[in-house]
């Protein structure tokens, strides 16, 4: 009988697959966020709706699992794993676009919680967030010759246009937005007490305000991204969104996001990775994967 339980027991990545796409689901429903879709409406969105993040975020589990079988086959950081994590991120970006109808719900989140994922194989018995980041920030570094140049995406675009860093240099540079913003705040926010839903809402409002959101350059220019980082400095300075002073501001915010037509799709994205990786290392008593 003890046999068959551990052959039943899901194996580690399955589990980092679970806790990636459990992550994009509570991204997703966590309400009330500015400009992104949440469990009320659209955002500032015509193409996406809530049912349509769910698909596309179980869609990529097999994707997840699979850039985490590679990181525990290959057992390295290097070129070879390298190029193995930018096949599966493509074949998974073709899965996502079937299931959304050509919809691009999850693109940057294949990035970024497949490098995540794929480091947290290979730093299995971390203690902190922070091996698991510099694990994917090395991968992130090393180049993949089969990636197609896409010059004209709206990524590169405004990389190109306003002179900043997208979503490859964040994962380049250990994900500082995560690392220095969202867990921080997540949790001393959960310290003083604020609930998990507000204090996952000042995680992102802490990437937010620091954040060279592509999205909302892409969408309302400079205007828009300075409006979106002070407006989410001012709900944090008020108190953050456990107070009534930080709810105010959070619903100025989210009428301002809408007005630019702006989404904050980048800082969506690595809150999903603060997600992941906080519950990967929640107190890291035991080896991730153990239960």
């Amino acid at each position: 009988m003890s046999a068959l339980i551990a052959r039943q027991q899901p194996s580690l990545a399955e589990r980092l697959a679970d806790l990636a796409v459990q992550a994009l689901v509570d991204e997703a429903d966590l309400s009330p966020k500015p400009g992104l879709v949440d469990r009320r409406g659209n955002g500032a969105h015509d193409d996406l709706h809530l049912g349509l993040m769910h698909a596309s975020a179980n869609a990529l589990w097999p994707t997840f699992k699979a850039m985490a079988d590679a990181a525990l086959v290959i057992g390295e950081v290097g070129q070879p794993l390298r190029e193995a994590l930018g096949q599966l991120g493509r074949d998974g970006e073709v899965e996502m676009l079937r299931v959304t109808g050509g919809v691009n719900t999850h693109r940057g989140a294949i990035w970024a919680l497949g490098l995540l994922s794929a480091a947290a194989a290979l730093e299995s018995a971390a203690r902190s967030a922070r091996p698991i980041a510099a694990s994917a920030a090395a991968l992130a570094r090393l180049s993949d010759p089969a990636a197609p140049a896409n010059p004209d995406s709206h990524g590169a675009r405004v990389c190109r246009i306003y002179g900043v860093l997208g979503a490859r240099e964040q994962a380049q540079h250990g994900f500082p937005a995560v690392i220095e913003q969202g867990l921080p705040q997540l949790h001393a926010s959960r310290r003083a007490g604020a609930g998990e839903q507000n204090a996952r809402l000042d995680a992102l409002l802490a990437i937010m305000s620091d954040l060279t959101d592509t999205c909302v350059l892409h969408r309302a220019g400079r205007e828009g991204l300075t409006r979106m980082q002070a407006g989410a400095r001012a709900v944090l300075d008020a108190g953050g969104c456990a107070s009534l002073a930080g709810r105010r501001r959070l619903r100025a915010l989210e009428g301002e996001m809408l007005s630019l037509r702006a989404s904050p799709g980048g800082a969506a994205d690595l809150l999903a990775a603060t997600l992941f990786l906080d519950r990967l290392t929640p107190a890291a008593s035991a080896p991730i994967g153990s239960y």
